[in-house]
């Protein structure tokens, strides 16, 4: 380990269908996007037209994606690869067999469709942001006396997509295409008596701290902000990520209903666990890879000049952003 190393990988995941379960792998390729291959499939409900997510239809992390064969490095928009989907009863359909749709339907309770990428030319497919201040006390798992997270850590252009996009075009992801969570962030709620496995929270890279970063109860919270070497890829830590109702629902391989652990992160941990990075040189992240701090990422000066007003205006952005924006 260098000077300047943060933490070690321990597990990788990749999840070829949005909201659904995945699994674990030894190596990831990174790109522009992410994870090569992460999020290539959603469902799309066809009731309201929006892509259907584990928050509205939990029902879909009962199920688990895999792909047929290793997908090749360019798949992406408009460049699907085959999958298979296990469905809650243990029967598999492919992603080329028309069954898929009707059996989605089944699973999830309303008429259903799987749907690969679309090209970034297809920006209609990703309409359907969060348009109220409802919408996101359910999506939170709110009482409607709570008050609503404060939004200022969410720079302008986030929360402008929040407002309009299900998901940003060009992806699947909800917010960024990585997020990383450390074991020292579990063990500090384990500790607390919450239900902590690590599948609940979906995370690209589980990191386990080196150094001072194993004192901290939630070292990932000092990234944000700064470059981190993943393998022989670059990220910058954008966000903390805050958390919904998704680690308290049912999941695949056993995982029980347990809605007090959303509570607990929100009591324990403010609501947020883990953060979220961008990808800014792709490459190779192996389990085994050294994570190291490569210090602040340069902040442009729009968004220096925006901070003040996203403070002011966060919250009414996102209750009203998709009423302002074409």
């Amino acid at each position: 380990m260098n000077a300047a190393a943060a933490a070690r990988v321990v597990g990788l995941w990749r999840y070829p269908v949005k909201s659904m379960g995945g699994g674990p792998v030894d190596e990831v390729r990174l790109g522009p996007r992410g994870v090569v291959g992460d999020r290539l499939w959603a469902v799309r409900d066809l009731e309201d037209g929006r892509v259907a997510t584990a928050r509205r239809l939990p029902a879909l992390l009962t199920c688990r994606a895999r792909f047929t064969n290793e997908p090749p490095a360019d798949v992406g928009p408009g460049r699907a690869w085959p999958v298979v989907v296990t469905l809650p009863d243990g029967a598999e359909v492919g992603s080329a067999d028309p069954r898929v749709h009707d059996a989605l339907t089944e699973v999830l309770g309303r008429p259903s469709r799987l749907e690969p990428l679309p090209p970034l030319t297809d920006r209609r497919a990703h309409r359907g942001g969060l348009r109220t201040a409802a919408a996101i006390r359910r999506e939170l798992g709110l009482d409607p006396d709570e008050p609503l997270p404060d939004p200022s850590f969410l720079d302008a252009r986030t929360l402008a997509r929040l407002a309009v996009w299900s998901t940003p075009p060009g992806t699947f992801a909800d917010v960024a295409g990585l997020h990383l969570l450390t074991t020292t962030s579990l063990a500090t709620l384990a500790a607390a008596g919450v239900d902590a496995d690590v599948r609940r929270f979906r995370p690209t890279a589980l990191l386990e701290p080196v150094g001072t970063g194993r004192e901290q109860a939630y070292p990932e919270r000092a990234w944000v902000d700064h470059d981190l070497a993943l393998g022989d890829a670059r990220a910058s830590v954008t966000m903390p990520t805050i958390r919904c109702v998704v680690p308290g629902h049912a999941q695949a391989d056993g995982i029980a209903e347990d809605r007090g652990v959303s509570r607990a992160v929100a009591r324990e941990a403010g609501r947020f666990l883990g953060v979220y990075a961008e990808v800014r040189d792709g490459g190779s992240l192996r389990v085994g890879d050294e994570v190291a701090s490569l210090g602040r990422t340069p902040v442009p000066r729009a968004a220096r000049v925006a901070g003040p007003v996203v403070r002011r205006v966060a919250r009414p952005a996102l209750r009203l952003g998709a009423r302002l924006l074409p």
